[in-house]
């Protein structure tokens, strides 16, 4: 039997929440589900976790940091060779706004 009860009004309120329309067995699963979910929950409330490290992923995750190099360098007249249209050494488009 679950210690936690979910009353009919906290189903109404999840479902205008979630724009659910629950047929009256649905309610009924819905409750019986969130009771077992409570209930399980607080049966992880009960592990002791002293001494446990707090993480947040699951695995190890560390930042790979490098040298900001630049290895193509300035190559601007290769990269304007195919512009269709081209001023001031950039790309000339038309103007979008007005």
């Amino acid at each position: 039997m679950a210690k936690n009860v979910i009353s009919d009004e906290t189903i109404e309120y999840v479902g205008i929440l979630a724009k659910l329309e629950l047929s009256g067995e649905e309610k009924e699963q819905a409750k019986a589900d969130m009771a077992n979910m409570l209930d399980y929950i607080d049966r992880l409330n009960e592990l002791d976790t002293a001494g446990v490290e707090p993480m947040s992923h699951v695995f190890p995750v560390h930042n790979v940091f490098r040298e900001d190099m630049v290895e193509n360098g300035d190559d601007r007249e290769n990269l304007l060779a195919n512009a269709p249209e081209q001023g001031g050494g950039c790309y000339k488009v038309p103007k979008t706004v007005e």
